[in-house]
């Protein structure tokens, strides 16, 4: 589906579904808002699939992956050649992500969006890799929007297979240099504010890390008002295919749930494209990455889970899933005040 065509199909959610889920929670014979943000996300579903019977029995997670030419400036600490053997990896269900998935019933979804070398994984892919943003923008504009609608395809096709509600994921060498560029960019601060160490980098490393982002943004001049334009100069295939599941989970009332930092910077493009996108996106964790939280504060929410995390890969997506079926578990089964022959509690 064409970007164009998909952003106007977006809605907001369905508050009439939403209220008579949050109706259902206060009737339940328990103290009124008790399980705070668990009582939340079921509504926020609700109103994202128009039915207050909420069911997400069937989970998928979609892993972007791609490579980053940039790795090529010493940015990262070890080589792209990494990007393919784990992306393969994934296929094989022995990630840490997909043994994480596995526990919580997710289905795991590997895309080659731009893997610098032909694998296994299921292929939508424009070019073996993005150009090295130092010297060059890292794709065509054309590229961006192909991967961007490949994005907004794969929540349609997941969701005719019955799934009803989605993780994202991410896996390439170099990612967090892009994101930090993006994230510079689009918030409109320093680089040094949103750039960390990533995997792993010494003093030196971060030092280069921060100074090539800074080279490829003097260099470029991403138009900040012109998304596709900040993508293809020194965004990366595995940001822009993030950015058309969100803008897909929207289309097709699916609801998205977002990762670490380079899947809510994915996250913070996708709203610019269009605010009420936000409604269909819940925030599973705040990454330990230097901008984790500036980025969930540029985007108005807050993080179910507080871990430390910042491995990416969809790992702390999916850590949400447990919490939100036990909180289902609850609006589901449990009996009203009613049923009970008890007095309700009165909101104060």
């Amino acid at each position: 589906m064409k970007i164009d065509e998909a952003l106007k199909k977006i809605k907001p959610i369905d508050e009439r579904a939403k209220n008579q889920c949050i109706t259902r929670w206060n009737s339940i014979a328990k103290p009124l808002h008790s399980l705070g943000k668990l009582e939340d996300g079921i509504a926020q579903i609700a109103g994202i699939t128009g039915n207050h019977q909420v069911c997400i029995d069937k989970k998928a997670l979609v892993i972007m992956c791609a490579d980053n030419g940039v790795v090529a400036e010493g940015v990262t600490q070890v080589g792209s050649e990494v990007t393919a053997l784990v992306s393969e990896n994934f296929l094989d269900m022995n990630s840490c992500v997909c043994i994480m998935a596995k526990r919580a019933g997710v289905d795991v979804y590997p895309i080659d969006v731009g893997i610098q070398v032909d694998t296994k994984v299921p292929k939508k892919k424009v070019s073996y890799g993005t150009k090295n943003m130092l010297h060059e923008p890292a794709m065509t504009r054309e590229q961006a929007i192909q991967i961007i609608e490949a994005g907004i395809d794969t929540v349609i096709e997941l969701k005719e297979k019955g799934y009803q509600i989605i993780a994202t994921g991410e896996m390439g060498i170099g990612n967090t240099t892009t994101s930090s560029a993006v994230a510079s960019v689009l918030l409109e601060v320093p680089v040094e504010k949103v750039t960390g160490r990533g995997a792993g980098l010494s003093n030196e490393g971060i030092n280069r890390k921060i100074e090539v982002i800074k080279q490829s943004i003097e260099k470029h001049h991403p138009i900040i008002e012109d998304l596709i334009d900040v993508i293809s100069k020194v965004g990366g295939y595995d940001i822009a295919g993030m950015v058309g599941l969100y803008i897909g989970g929207a289309v097709a009332h699916v609801p998205i749930v977002m990762d670490g930092f380079i899947s809510t910077v994915a996250a913070l493009i996708a709203t610019r494209f269009n605010p009420q996108i936000s409604g269909y996106l819940l925030q599973s964790h705040v990454s330990k990455e230097k901008a984790g939280k500036m980025i969930l504060d540029a985007l108005g929410v807050e993080p179910y889970i507080t871990c430390d995390m910042c491995l990416g890969e969809g790992t702390g997506a999916v850590s949400l899933f447990p919490l939100l079926d036990m909180g289902l578990a609850v609006y589901s089964s449990m009996s009203t005040f009613e049923q009970i022959d008890m007095d309700a509690y009165i909101p104060l």
